[in-house]
């Protein structure tokens, strides 16, 4: 879905490629070098570098990758019991992600309500759980 800026964006640029306007630019035609380490220290550039060839993350990282995984499969499932069992993990790496960050609990991410989920869809052995 466009917004309407986007949509004049994209206005703006079919006229300028219909003008003429992207020819001829520098480096026009080669690859686009995207390692720009200018923001690191020069003493840090090399172990950065080692770090990224190794396709290294830091926990923090790989744990968000984790999050989203576990994100996106559990909107595929259809079984409650599979549902609430990876929701439990959902929260359980939710709650390790916010226990790693060195901030403010304001900028926690939220956990997934397990509860609200089983009784919309109907566990009748875990609906009586949410009044204790």
């Amino acid at each position: 879905m466009i917004t309407g800026f986007e949509k004049i964006v994209e206005d703006r640029i079919k006229q300028a490629q219909k003008k003429g306007a992207f020819e001829h630019l520098p480096g026009s035609g080669q690859p686009l070098s995207l390692e720009n380490d200018h923001f690191v220290s020069e003493e840090l550039r090399l172990a950065y570098k080692i770090l990224k060839n190794a396709d290294y993350l830091p926990p923090e990282i790989e744990l968000k990758r984790e999050i989203r995984v576990t994100e996106d499969l559990l909107s595929g499932m259809t079984e409650t019991a599979e549902k609430y069992r990876t929701v439990k993990k959902l929260n359980y790496l939710i709650m390790k992600l916010n226990s790693m960050r060195n901030t403010s609990f304001v900028f926690d991410i939220p956990q997934k309500y397990a509860l609200k989920l089983v009784e919309r869809f109907g566990v009748p052995s875990l609906k009586g759980k949410k009044d204790r």
